[in-house]
């Protein structure tokens, strides 16, 4: 224990690569969160499309990782940690710049196209920079490191949000106007209507794209340390090393689970919130982007501070105890009325806050070479944000369009559709508990 806390986190020598590697947390976070209230917004915009349509959103979005991570490893494992950033940083970039015809065609699966050429991108950044971190520094605080440069995930994250909230909720026209005005509109109203929407849904992706390439050039200008190596093996070979550790698969299970918990919880916290709204006054209103910008607040303070609890506690040991209050926080939102439950959905976000890193050291402790594949496979198991925030869409709408048409168990459907993020975040608990024992 005395040796982690003389080791430094970040050596000096290694600080600038540390610094420029960590900068693409944030640019990820904020591709994740400024792409949450497009579920929302598209529903506004697009109001003949379901909310299972709707979250297809998220499915586009998160697909792209469980088709990319794998052939972002081979890509890196032939070339390089710096190559694999330049290819990604490009590919996000072409992404976002989609959106441009996207907007123009207006076309909804265009615009999925584009969120799908976006997190192909991502994937690629997240398979190399994360074993990247990992590498950069002792190994005894790798998971310590790891979980620093993750804390610059949020902050890239509630640039999204704001973002978000008043570049496109609050510009947009078709969240301005009520269902029935909208309805009383002719055909060619409601069509200049949806183009101008479309343009301004697609402006902050367009921003993004300019500011991706401005961080391209500094990261081909900078001097990336190469990991050392050991002797190269086959394929078959280095899946048969990963795969024979035993916390690798049920680490990329849950971590699986974990995503999908987390995008249902910063997607549907947009409709709970809408949700309250119907019984309070219109001059009372609850703003559904704030709350979700305090759950990114106290999931950022949430890593800052496992930060140092981990100089202290085992990691396994605190991902245990964060992942049973997160389930516990889920269980409130749906049990709990009015706003008290909403309180109890956004600390899920603190409790959810180490899951991500943590889950990734555990899994790829001791891998040293093989991490790039390993990591191949904990970027993959993103793709449970893909399919599981459609799941809760399809119970959102048992009911009907509405939020609150039924009730299922004496809730309100939307409520009872946080039964999802709960349930995916219990294999979290089991996780933590088997390698504390181990640790």
């Amino acid at each position: 224990m005395s040796n982690q806390k003389n080791t430094p986190v970040v050596s000096k020598e290694l600080l600038i690569p540390f610094i420029v590697i960590t900068s693409l947390f944030a640019l990820w976070g904020f591709a994740n969160d400024v792409t949450n209230p497009m579920v929302t917004a598209f529903k506004k915009v697009m109001p003949e499309l379901s909310w299972f349509q709707a979250y297809l959103v998220q499915f586009a979005f998160y697909f792209g990782y469980g088709c990319m991570a794998l052939p972002a490893a081979l890509f890196i494992r032939k070339f390089s940690y710096k190559s694999g950033i330049l290819l990604g940083l490009g590919l996000y970039a072409v992404g976002a710049f989609l959106f441009y015809p996207a907007s123009s065609f207006e076309d909804y699966n265009f615009f999925l196209i584009s969120l799908y050429v976006i997190t192909c991108g991502l994937s690629l950044l997240e398979t190399t920079a994360n074993p990247l971190i990992l590498s950069l520094g002792d190994k005894s605080t790798a998971t310590r490191r790891l979980n620093l440069a993750q804390a610059f995930n949020p902050i890239g994250s509630l640039s999204g949000m704001l973002i978000a909230q008043f570049v496109v909720l609050s510009q947009i026209q078709s969240n301005q106007i009520s269902e029935e005005d909208y309805s009383a509109l002719d055909t060619a109203a409601k069509s200049a209507i949806k183009t101008q929407d479309l343009g301004i849904i697609s402006s902050p992706y367009l921003g993004i794209g300019a500011v991706v390439l401005v961080v391209l050039v500094i990261v081909w200008l900078t001097k990336i340390p190469k990991v050392q190596e050991e002797e190269e093996i086959t394929l078959k070979e280095s899946f048969q090393k990963i795969f024979a550790k035993k916390a690798f698969l049920p680490g990329v299970i849950t971590q699986a689970t974990y995503v999908g918990a987390q995008i249902m919880c910063w997607t549907a916290i947009f409709q709970y919130v809408e949700y309250l709204n119907q019984s309070r006054p219109a001059d009372d209103q609850l703003q559904a982007t704030y709350w979700n910008m305090f759950a990114m607040s106290i999931f950022l303070a949430g890593r800052f501070i496992a930060t140092g609890l981990m100089s202290k506690f085992k990691a396994p040991k605190l991902l245990f105890i964060y992942a049973i209050m997160s389930v516990l926080c889920c269980f409130g939102a749906i049990v709990i009325p009015g706003m008290a439950g909403l309180v109890s959905l956004v600390f899920v976000s603190l409790f959810m806050s180490i899951n991500f890193p943590t889950i990734y050291g555990i899994a790829l402790k001791d891998m040293d070479g093989e991490a790039k594949v390993g990591s191949a496979f904990l970027v993959m198991a993103i793709v449970g944000g893909a399919i599981f925030p459609p799941m809760q869409g399809l119970i959102i709408d048992i009911g009907g369009p509405e939020l609150a048409n039924t009730t299922i168990l004496g809730v309100p459907e939307i409520k009872f559709s946080f039964i999802m993020p709960m349930i995916c975040l219990i294999p979290v608990i089991f996780y933590g508990y088997s390698n504390a024992k181990e640790a």
